[in-house]
């Protein structure tokens, strides 16, 4: 009883603490209601301008040099007649000119479209006509991006490449504007809500969909992880996840460029790479998405995996299978998980490190917390129960229910949503609780338990009926993380003709030799008969998007009957208990209903 008692002493002082400095951190944000992002940026570089901003690929950036360069993107836009509220696109793999691109042409009030790098063709296409795009900014690496574009976009937006033969020389042409900061008078007459950049949706299931990213909440972005990180002038922050995405871009740029930091900037990530690069560089922060701390956990072991001097891991997803064993085994100190989708209004951050919980509420705080609710949902509908009156059903303590968020104009509960209105109208709730209100949906399952953490449970369309039983395809993809051999695991539902609901089954990346008894053995002391996947896909690829998030809507699709011919099918045999090879005579017997899974 003594020891709970000087536990929750300490959980709830820790909790002031650190809300207290995030709060000092992101307070002016909402006090200067006409300070912009270049204005923000602009402070902190008269301040650290010498100082070291970026290390890439062998070469030093210092702040006054990402300034530089940003003041002559800025001129480049107006002398091509670009104006406050118009949108460039800006496709390139990671580099030092990317945050340059996206600062500068914020000095003149231009909107970036940071688009995902693994587009091409139709989606990429799109995702440059959603927001009504002038031109287009791009490197080397993409000139076959550039070249799978309809000849009508390619004819109609000019291309200005780092680089690149697809394109104009962007930075011959740059070299011939000023390198002095344009006034801020043409940024005037612009709020804070005004738009600063269209982060996109990881496109995982359709077409990637355009958020809008004001200059407070990029503001805001830069400046909430710097207290839970305890950041300072002395940190180097290594990032391999791609720019274009919130948690690397922002969220972990931010933690060094506000405080005078430094980046140390990869291209892309390498898992072989990534602990010789934080020992060389001396980071002492590391970025990072779930899986991309599963891929380090399957490398074999090494020296390097604790002679580095990181101290702190920022990201969200990181698995509850895997989080002690990921802290224990590389030597981490203290892990900075957080929730939050892009455009949503519903964020948790857990600041004290707790194993598997993507963020916590403590009393303290309940009060900025009222928009967010927890309600009951139905997989068959997917969508939230009502009750007799029409209304929403708030879940009970350790309940599973999807997690809303209440809109309203203030910086917690604003939903500043896409460029399409008629998508942002899907993300819309209403009626929920009373006649009239509002709520976005994050599309996430989630349960708080009685101390205020918050734990992720699924996606729902990821969630499942089987045997009349809800499957969660996260749970089932952590036991078969457990398993010798496997190295990914992507778990999702798919249909069998004759039979209720939808079977499970696991796409997944071989490590080794994978033994199919022990797989069984093993998922049936972890999982309920139900769960256990009727189907595994072995793939030589796990199919994931640039974050790691996995795909899952074509997998579904394809079902038992992969396109891949090079991919193995095996299915748990309902009459003898083992999983077997699928043969096409057990194909034909599963489509002729032959089967009773």
């Amino acid at each position: 009883m003594v020891m709970e008692l000087i536990d929750a002493v300490k959980r709830e002082w820790t909790a002031v603490k650190t809300l207290s400095r995030v709060k000092r951190w992101v307070d002016p944000v909402s006090e200067e209601p006409d300070v912009l992002l270049p204005d923000d940026l602009e402070t902190c570089i008269d301040q650290y301008g010498e100082r070291t901003a970026i290390r890439f690929e062998g070469r030093s950036w210092t702040y006054g040099d990402i300034d530089k360069l940003a003041n002559r993107i800025a001129y480049w836009a107006l002398m091509k007649g670009l104006h406050r509220g118009d949108t460039v696109a800006l496709l390139m793999e990671n580099r030092p000119e990317y945050i340059a691109v996206w600062y500068g042409l914020s000095k003149v009030g231009v909107i970036t479209a940071l688009v995902n790098t693994s587009l091409t063709g139709k989606s990429l296409a799109h995702s440059v006509e959603i927001v009504n795009a002038r031109m287009i900014i791009t490197g080397k690496e993409h000139d076959g991006a550039v070249a799978s574009l309809p000849p009508r976009l390619r004819k109609a937006l000019p291309v200005w490449s780092f680089g690149g033969k697809r394109g104009r020389d962007f930075s011959h042409t740059l070299a011939s504007h000023s390198d002095t900061r344009p006034a801020p008078s043409c940024r005037s007459r612009m709020s804070a809500q005004a738009t600063c950049l269209y982060i996109y949706t990881s496109g995982t299931t359709g077409l990637p969909k355009a958020a809008r990213m004001s200059h407070a909440k990029v503001r805001t972005m830069l400046r909430t992880f710097i207290a839970p990180c305890k950041a300072s002038a002395k940190d180097r922050t290594y990032i391999t996840l791609p720019l274009y995405h919130t948690t690397g871009g922002l969220c972990a740029a931010g933690v060094a460029l506000m405080t005078g930091g430094e980046i140390i900037l990869r291209r892309r990530f390498s898992a072989s790479a990534f602990w010789q690069d934080c020992i060389e560089h001396q980071a002492t922060i590391i970025a990072y998405v779930g899986e991309l701390c599963r891929y380090l956990m399957n490398q074999p072991e090494q020296a390097a995996d604790r002679q580095h001097s990181v101290r702190v891991a920022l990201g969200n997803g990181l698995g509850q299978d895997i989080w002690k064993g990921f802290k224990t085994r590389f030597g981490i100190r203290h892990i900075v998980e957080f929730y939050g989708s892009t455009e949503g209004n519903v964020k948790f951050m857990n600041y004290d490190g707790t194993p598997g919980a993507c963020g916590r509420v403590p009393p303290v705080a309940r009060k900025h917390y009222r928009h967010v609710a927890f309600v009951r949902y139905d997989v068959d509908t997917q969508m939230p129960v009502r009750d007799d009156k029409g209304h929403c059903i708030r879940v009970a303590t350790n309940e599973v229910g999807e997690a809303i968020g209440r809109l309203g104009d203030d910086e917690m509960s604003r939903f500043e949503g896409y460029q399409d209105p008629a998508a942002s109208e899907q993300k819309i709730l209403r009626d929920v609780f009373e006649p009239g209100d509002a709520w976005y949906r994050t599309g996430d399952l989630m349960r708080m338990d009685k101390h205020g953490y918050v734990y992720f449970v699924d996606r729902i369309g990821d969630t499942f009926r089987w045997k009349g039983e809800n499957v969660s395809t996260s749970e089932v993809a952590e036991a078969l993380s457990k398993v010798p051999g496997v190295e990914t695991a992507n778990v999702y539902g798919v249909a069998v003709p004759g039979a209720d609901g939808k079977a499970g089954m696991a796409s997944v990346t071989v490590n080794g030799y994978l033994d199919y008894k022990d797989m069984l053995d093993r998922l049936a002391a972890h999982l309920p008969k139900h769960a256990i996947p009727v189907f595994i896909r072995e793939q030589q690829e796990a199919a994931t998007t640039g974050t790691f998030k996995y795909r899952k809507t074509d997998l579904a699709k394809e079902g038992f009957t992969p396109k891949s011919a090079e991919d193995r099918v095996w299915y748990a045999d309902p009459e003898t208990g083992e999983y077997k090879l699928l043969t096409e005579e057990t194909l034909k017997k599963i489509g002729n209903g032959g089967f009773r899974f």
